[in-house]
């Protein structure tokens, strides 16, 4: 299927979890529970989508994926800067 972040073309097929009107803390635990939910299903690719808005969202997505161990490797999207792609351990 997919071989690294720069081979996927349509994102929107990829498992996706929206964290739209969730506070920091729920956030993170939705995002460490998403990552482990998408291993135990061998998703090795996974879209988060924390919009843009503050900022916090989106920061808060880069420090749980910066020290979660079953990231392998994750960049934001080119076209829409809200969503992040995410390759995983499975």
């Amino acid at each position: 299927m997919f071989h690294n972040l720069n081979s996927i073309i349509f994102p929107d097929s990829l498992p996706k979890i929206d964290l739209h009107g969730l506070d920091r803390v729920t956030a993170q635990l939705m995002i460490r529970d998403f990552i482990c939910d998408s291993k135990k299903q061998k998703q090795s690719f996974i879209l988060i989508i924390h919009g843009v808005g503050s900022g916090i969202l989106y920061k808060t997505t880069m420090e749980v994926l910066k020290r979660h161990c079953d990231v392998l490797d994750f960049k934001q999207l080119n076209m829409n800067h809200g969503c992040t792609i995410v390759h995983i351990k499975v």
